[in-house]
């Protein structure tokens, strides 16, 4: 049977700046999605279960999620979820969202070695409960990954939010957070002391990213891997390319599956390094565009 990574959460169009201030262009994004994108990008089947209105954009991102070989599991939505982005100076984004669908409880495809989700799915409405009732149905036969990916404008009360966290992580086998959403989940804290807590809860091993500084694995043994020198054109959608490399590493290494859950703390470095690098070159072209595998080993060999 064909093992794959099935992806829960939502799919979105990116409205992304097209110049003047009237003008945008319409880019099929979403973390959960840009992630099952990269993944497939990178030879691994994958799926994403997801929310999709009958409308021209979802039209868009089902056509998006087919050209990298994801299948797609679509639930009924109202409409297609949106997200407005503004880009600063630096090229580092921030959205104005549109949202229409939380997650339903359903049976994950069949040949699901992992799961990855997180982001708004898991953390809006009723999709928390419903999320991580699927985080515990995988666990017996699946690696279990998550990303909080927090969007602050849209998070509730930040002791809720950071409680909320903490239950998802001690779900997981795999985490991964940003510098900046430990920061909001935990002002002040230092984050690579919050991942040391967070990998208490349970997960095999955690990983904090550090933006153009690269990224920490804390597994058996902590290592840091920096990030090549990169002209940064906009940096939407690196956080999901490194979380596409990541388990691509992991499906490449065997490390994927509920009985290679303690092997998962004994993690080649080399993984962690490729999945810094495939964050570094998405963010050298506009958009959520997470390189395919012949683009990352050329990319690496540099």
């Amino acid at each position: 049977m064909l093992s794959r990574v099935t992806v829960l959460g939502e799919a979105l169009v990116d409205l992304a700046p097209a110049g003047g201030e009237r003008l945008f262009r319409a880019v099929p994004g979403g973390s959960p999605a840009n992630v099952a994108v990269g993944l497939g990008r990178l030879g691994v089947p994958s799926s994403l279960v997801t929310g999709l209105g009958e409308d021209a954009f979802g039209r868009l991102v089902v056509r998006h999620l087919a050209e990298s070989d994801v299948s797609v599991v679509a639930q009924p939505a109202p409409f297609t979820g949106t997200a407005v982005v503004t880009l600063d100076e630096a090229g580092a984004a921030s959205y104005d969202f549109a949202l229409s669908w939380e997650p339903a409880e359903a049976p994950l495809p069949d040949g699901t070695v992992a799961l990855h989700t997180g982001s708004l799915a898991a953390a809006l409405g009723g999709g928390p409960a419903r999320v991580e009732a699927v985080m515990a149905a995988a666990r017996p036969f699946a690696t279990v990954s998550f990303d909080p990916n927090v969007r602050p404008g849209l998070m509730g009360d930040r002791r809720r939010e950071a409680e909320r966290v903490a239950r998802q992580v001690a779900l997981s086998d795999v985490v991964k957070a940003s510098e900046e959403d430990i920061a909001w989940l935990h002002p002040g804290a230092d984050p690579i002391a919050v991942a040391r807590g967070w990998r208490a809860l349970g997960p095999a091993l955690v990983v904090v990213t550090h933006g153009m500084d690269g990224a920490t694995l804390l597994a058996e043994e902590e290592v840091r891997s920096p990030a090549p020198p990169v002209r940064v054109v906009d940096t939407v959608g690196a956080g999901d390319a490194f979380s596409a490399a990541f388990l691509a590493g992991l499906h490449d290494a065997g490390l994927l599956g509920a009985e290679r859950r303690e092997a998962l703390a004994r993690v080649p470095a080399a993984v962690l390094d490729r999945a810094v690098r495939a964050a570094s070159l998405t963010c050298t072209r506009p958009g959520a565009d997470p390189p395919t595998r012949a683009e990352l080993d050329a990319f690496a060999a540099v």
